[in-house]
């Protein structure tokens, strides 16, 4: 526990710091993890703008001297403690990190802009939002992360421990995940960003995310993790992960959409079939997500415009394409997608700038 990180009686007071953080699409998968939340293999992603949550953080001096965190935690505007009770869990882990928390009551509200737990990386906006109020309130008390690298980098240290893919949310464009010699201090303990090796076609790519379903999922990332551990096909993957990192900087930087479309459809296959490889198995997707799939195949064939799938864990359909060709491909989404979503839905989403001060 670090003794300097004790507020000093005459700073005790009521605040409280205000953070967006999006969510984040990745194109290398990260799936299947060792240690405290450390990867398997690199990841690397993009950062979303229109899919976030925003965490407001009120803190006051507590009534009187307590250990353990004292937390009264609101989601969508009304009290949850189901979260609550893994957020504090969360935030009890990070008292040697913080102990300025034991010292704190706290209340945090938290919104999201699309449904949670239904495999659109809700985990990854709102532990990232949450590491970024953490981070802005030891700094407001102490100063002690007033560079901006320094700040940027134990908030994706602690989003990490969090979940994995929230360290990537607090870069804009795109970020990587994970110790590799492909990307210049990478590391599996907070990712970096990448955005200046991105083309600019990929700087403002469109994500139109297809809400098939917008149910919890039934088995959790974190469930789907752990069955990695006895995969007989998890040894491949990793080296794949690699392999396909390589290829996909390449296709980045050289503007390449055909070679990083054939990556990112292979990617989000080769996710669900370990999921369906694992002990036990199991199958996020829904049939309209294969219809959706084999529509938009049939789609690029026909128009020759570079749109691309992607999933999350979940069913959810993640449609990729360049700025130039909103018009088309949203004609598509509305007269031949839109009976396969659930109430017609869809989040219109591109590339981001990364999360925000509010």
């Amino acid at each position: 526990m670090n003794p300097d990180l004790i507020i000093s009686q005459d700073q005790l007071k009521a605040g409280d710091v205000h953070w967006q953080s999006p969510s984040n699409i990745a194109i290398i998968k990260y799936w299947g993890k060792h240690g405290i939340q450390l990867p398997q293999n690199p990841s690397l992603s993009f950062t979303l703008q229109n899919a976030l949550t925003e965490t407001k953080l009120s803190y006051a001096p507590k009534e009187s001297p307590s250990k353990g965190i004292e937390l009264d935690f609101w989601f969508e505007e009304q009290q949850n403690n189901v979260f609550g009770a893994k957020v504090a869990n969360f935030l009890e882990q990070l008292i040697p990190t913080f102990p300025f928390l034991e010292q704190l009551s706290l209340k945090i509200q938290s919104v999201n802009s699309f449904p949670h737990s239904a495999g659109i990386a809700s985990s990854a906006s709102s532990m990232s939002a949450l590491a970024l109020c953490l981070c802005s309130l030891e700094d407001q008390f102490f100063g002690t992360l007033g560079d901006d690298v320094a700040f940027d980098r134990k908030a994706s240290n602690i989003a990490r421990l969090g979940s994995g893919s929230a360290s990537r949310s607090i870069f804009a464009g795109a970020a990587v995940w994970g110790q590799t010699n492909l990307v210049a201090g990478s590391s599996d303990e907070f990712a970096v960003s990448i955005e200046e090796r991105l083309h600019p076609v990929f700087k403002t790519l469109h994500d139109d995310i297809l809400i098939v379903s917008d149910a919890e999922k039934p088995v959790s990332s974190r469930a789907g993790h752990a069955l990695m551990n006895d995969n007989p096909y998890a040894s491949t993957r990793y080296a794949q992960a690699n392999q396909r990192l390589d290829i996909l900087l390449q296709a980045l930087e050289a503007g390449d959409l055909e070679k990083f479309g054939k990556i990112t459809e292979n990617e989000a296959l080769t996710l669900h079939g370990l999921m369906m490889t694992s002990n036990p198995s199991y199958l996020l997707m829904e049939p309209q997500t294969i219809s959706i799939i084999q529509a938009i195949r049939r789609y690029r064939k026909e128009t020759q415009i570079p749109v691309y799938f992607t999933l999350d864990a979940g069913p959810n359909v993640h449609m990729l394409y360049p700025e130039e060709h909103i018009a088309s491909v949203r004609g598509f989404v509305h007269g031949e997608l839109a009976s396969m979503l659930h109430d017609g839905v869809y989040i219109p989403d591109f590339v981001g700038e990364g999360p925000v001060e509010v």
